[in-house]
């Protein structure tokens, strides 16, 4: 509504009646919007304006306070978001197969890791992947505990009063069960379900759905679970995180378990022994798709052995032993209007092409990505070009290719920019790399942009209210120019500096404060990967975290390998998977004096916790650094390294003086030659197989 000029003082007592009735129905709606919906459609300012002219006109004429007015809600109002639990079993995401030659390969992976012959089966289990929103509740002693969404797969969001809303599931488990266990599950909204919730927001003006999974995701995410209550939505069942006081020798077992319990699991869960029955299976659920009462975006494969599970155990944040074959991406046809070039927090010039908006499975696509100037060329996308453009679940669309016979006359191969294109900086190509990067470094206002959202994005500080928008205002404004900026900025005036901009009313200034509050204290390895060192995903920066224990420690060790000849070099490039090439980022990194100031800055301002290794009491390796050399009988090397790392060692790709034991099977050359010269004890196969069970 748009408040009335009439002043306060000057209001009648029928106009001011009419009014309050007004302010009670807008002010409760936008009270839906911002607490239920997640989704506020005015300013804070606005909306402080409302309460104000309310409260004003109230105190003018007690007599007239409503039975619903906004100034009888008790306390304050519900805080934005939900509290966080961290799973104490990470929830992973899956790899993707999206052909036949997929799904071959990932069992021919299965076999080599595993050192199985070619003929041997490997028995599966093939389950339709839902598309809805995962969530974990933890049970003990059969009762529902906790509850929570995947969030980042390490933590996500506290759920408990929601998930207790639906019926299918316990919040009591009967019977012989374990004395703790996590159930992995999917919730979701049928095909019919969605039409009818839409049909009645829509009727009461309230926002609509694009798509089931919105729909389940946001009515589970509910602050008010009295909301979710009345949601139709479902769940399926299908895994588990923590379990303590009971073993299945099978996947299979386990989902017989879940139906005994009464939990819901998908009937068209089926175990298979082939790679042929696999395929045929994904056919025949492709073949009904359409036809389910629920959206599916693919089939999950599983190892049906629990113990196969185990030796396999998972590579970066995917278990080795389950994979999602994802059905064919949505495919459209539209035009290039124009190509822009992104800069990233490294410096990569990324091409963009931004189209005429088209509807692709659902989604309105405007920009898709082109990745880099050689696939411009070898795809002749052009300025202009009708082009298709592909899809695949949350994986960003892409051009395919260009239709030539559609292409306007006067078209022109596109150039790519040898400048940067934000501070005209040099734009170079070095050998061996894909990407043409910006050599402004920290002068790019790009670059220094694009690293303060990484730093708080999602998976590295995840700091809630810190969206692109706000953070590219920050910076321009100079409010944060450096991540430290952002544990500095209360105390640097920054509550006046808000309050002066518009949009910012009190209650959202709290809500960033609290949010950077919550984040004083991070994980070692989270705080790696918030850096953005060039070529450090989340996988490297857990294996450096687990190697160098503590900030303290690895920043020294990174200065010290600034000596290639130094032992601090030979333990940084030992690290398995990292090579010459990231070491060479890590010591680059470390070189510039202002990252240096960062990290410092950083440190004096949080709590880093040091890495904790997994629970493996009692392991005979734990602590150690195991390398491995030779050929191994028992089990592959792959199988050997994970193996050792699930045990608390650190595996080393090279001997250094820290290593602590060698495993040399037949074959082993220059590293058994450098252990024996360094005294380090070394083992058979045999020998170190027997220390495990020791």
């Amino acid at each position: 509504m748009t408040l009335r000029k009439t002043p306060v003082g000057d209001l009648t007592e029928k106009e001011a009646k009419a009014e309050l009735k007004v302010l009670a129905t807008e002010i409760a709606l936008h009270d839906a919007a911002y607490h239920t919906d997640d989704a506020p459609t005015i300013t804070d300012a606005a909306y402080d304006a409302l309460r104000k002219r309310n409260d004003a006109i109230e105190a003018r004429f007690p007599a007239l306070i409503r039975a619903d007015s906004p100034s009888k809600k008790i306390g304050a109002a519900t805080a934005r978001g939900f509290a966080k639990v961290k799973h104490s079993v990470p929830m992973l995401s899956l790899g993707n197969a999206f052909s036949a030659e997929d799904v071959t390969d990932f069992v021919d992976r299965i076999r080599r890791f595993l050192d199985l012959d070619e003929s041997e089966n490997v028995e599966m289990t093939a389950e339709p992947k839902i598309d809805g929103l995962s969530f974990s509740a933890r049970y003990e002693k059969g009762r529902l505990a906790v509850a929570a969404t995947r969030g980042d797969g390490a933590e996500g969001e506290d759920i408990t009063a929601n998930i207790r809303t639906i019926k299918a599931l316990p919040d009591f488990i009967m019977g012989d069960v374990p004395k703790v266990i996590e159930i992995r599950g999917e919730v979701y909204m049928t095909k019919q379900d969605f039409a009818a919730l839409n049909a009645a927001q829509e009727k009461k003006g309230a926002k609509v759905f694009a798509n089931p999974r919105n729909a389940a995701a946001g009515s589970l995410r509910q602050l008010d679970p009295k909301i979710t209550a009345e949601r139709p939505i479902k769940a399926f069942t299908y895994g588990w995180g923590e379990l303590k006081g009971m073993e299945w020798e099978t996947q299979w077992e386990f989902i017989q378990a879940l139906r005994a319990w009464g939990f819901p699991i998908n009937p068209r869960t089926k175990v298979v022994m082939t790679v042929e029955a696999m395929l045929k299976e994904y056919e025949k659920l492709g073949a009904d798709r359409a036809s389910l009462a629920y959206d599916i975006d693919g089939m999950v494969y599983k190892v049906n052995s629990v113990a196969l599970q185990k030796r396999l155990g998972f590579v970066s944040r995917a278990p080795r032993w389950a994979i999602a074959h994802k059905y064919s991406a949505e495919r459209a046809e539209t035009v290039v209007e124009n190509i822009d070039i992104q800069v990233g927090r490294t410096g990569a010039l990324t091409p963009v092409a931004r189209l005429k908006p088209v509807n692709v499975g659902g989604v309105v696509v405007a920009n898709a990505t082109l990745h880099n100037e050689d696939e411009i060329a070898r795809k002749d996308i052009r300025i202009g070009d009708s082009v298709i453009i592909q899809r695949a679940g949350d994986v960003i669309p892409q051009v395919l290719e260009s239709i030539a016979a559609k292409r306007p006359k006067d078209s022109k191969p596109y150039k790519f920019p040898t400048k940067c294109p934000v501070c005209g900086s040099h734009a170079v190509r070095e050998e061996g790399e894909v990407a043409r990067r910006c050599t402004g470094g920290l002068y790019c206002q790009a670059q220094s942009v694009e690293r303060l959202k990484h730093f708080v994005s999602r998976n590295a500080f995840d700091i809630e209210g810190f969206g692109e928008k706000n953070i590219e205002a920050f910076f321009e404004d100079k409010l944060i120019e450096s991540p430290g900026d952002l544990f500095t900025l209360e105390r640097r005036g920054g509550r006046k500096k808000l309050a002066e901009r518009e949009g910012w009313a009190e209650k959202s200034i709290d809500n960033l404060f609290a949010a950077i509050e919550r984040r004083r204290t991070i994980s070692f390895e989270r705080f790696i990967y918030a850096l953005g060192i060039r070529q450090v995903g989340q996988a490297t920066a857990r294996l450096l975290a687990q190697a160098y224990g503590s900030c303290a420690a690895w920043r020294k060790a990174m200065l010290a390998a600034a000596d290639r000849e130094s032992d601090a070099w030979k333990e940084l490039t030992s690290i398995e998977q990292i090579g010459e090439s990231m070491a060479e980022d890590l010591v680059a990194f470390f070189a510039e004096k202002h990252n240096r100031e960062i990290v410092d800055a950083l440190s004096k301002e949080l709590t880093i916790e040091d890495f904790v290794p997994p629970d493996t009491a009692g392991s005979p390796i734990a602590g150690k650094t195991v390398v491995f050399t030779g050929n191994l009988e028992a089990m592959s090397r792959g199988e050997a390294k994970a193996q050792a790392q699930s045990l608390g060692a650190k595996v080393a790709g090279s001997v250094s003086k820290k290593t602590d034991l060698v495993v040399a099977g037949p074959g082993a050359g220059s590293k058994l030659k450098e252990a024996e010269a360094l005294g380090i004890k070394v083992l058979t196969e045999e020998e170190y197989l027997k220390l495990l069970k020791s």
